[in-house]
């Protein structure tokens, strides 16, 4: 009988494909509501003026300061807003099921005993979570370049890249530290609970460093940051922190390779 190759990555994407779909249609759905108004909105004399009257501490909270160009449109409304949300809340559920969900349902002992490594079990389903994120980084960078020029959003093609790469790895940073979370405690709701505090704690640590000299220091603790700081849509591709978010995530699917070989599974 032959086998196949890699069935636990199998299974999580078999598994999952309607919800892949559903987060699909949903950062589709946002792109196509938001980037087409950037000409009426964004880029009109009446935004303008409506966000030089608004309090400057909101707009840097808001990541707003650059709303006035295409790139920053689209950095303000998707990349770092609604997209993010959508994005991370897929891979923070994702990485909190991998390990610590199927603890808690009582499968992963099932799964262990059909005579697969627990390192191959972490391994294998954060495959599956790489794969999934990265199709639907695809779908965002094949849809911003669609509407580049229609939408009048003004972005060079490789800064595109550049801000679809910095999503890619600050949402894995959240899916990542779910996985993590889950497998040293096996359970959903810790790696819920992680992923969210990764994913919020750098957007809050970005804000406040954004609005004084005083607090830019939360910059170096925020992840967000290290993605969005140098606006990859316009300065490209920021090398120093694709290493940092890349090494995190690295870091913490190997302490829950380490943590899941350790446990006592079902005994959480």
């Amino acid at each position: 009988m032959k086998t196949q190759s890699y069935p636990l990555m199998r299974k999580s994407l078999t598994d999952s494909w309607r919800s892949t779909v559903g987060w699909g249609i949903g950062l589709l759905a946002i792109m196509s509501l938001y980037l087409p108004l950037y000409p009426s909105i964004g880029g009109s004399p009446q935004m303008r003026e409506l966000l030089a009257s608004l309090p400057q501490e909101m707009i840097r909270a808001l990541n707003y300061d650059q709303i006035a160009s295409g790139p920053g449109y689209t950095q303000a409304t998707f990349f770092g807003l609604t997209g993010f949300l959508l994005m991370s809340i897929a891979a923070i559920s994702w990485g909190a099921s991998a390990i610590g969900g199927d603890e808690e349902a009582g499968l992963l002992e099932l799964t262990i005993a059909h005579g697969v490594t627990r390192t191959q079990v972490v391994l294998e389903r954060t495959a599956a979570l790489v794969i999934r994120i990265l199709l639907l980084a695809l779908l965002v960078l094949v849809v911003i370049l669609a509407l580049n020029g229609p939408a009048q959003l003004g972005i060079d093609p490789a800064k595109v890249v550049a801000g679809v790469l910095m999503f890619v790895l600050l949402t894995l940073l959240g899916g990542t530290g779910a996985l993590v979370a889950g497998a040293l405690s096996g359970r959903r709701m810790f790696g819920i609970i992680a992923g969210t505090a990764i994913a919020v704690v750098g957007y809050v640590f970005n804000a406040l460093g954004n609005q004084s000299q005083d607090l830019q220091w939360l910059h170096n603790f925020s992840p967000y940051y290290w993605a969005y700081g140098q606006s990859p849509l316009v300065s490209g591709v920021p090398w120093a922190s694709v290493a940092g978010l890349g090494a995190l995530s690295l870091l913490f699917i190997v302490v829950s390779v380490l943590a899941l070989r350790h446990r006592d599974i079902g005994a959480s």
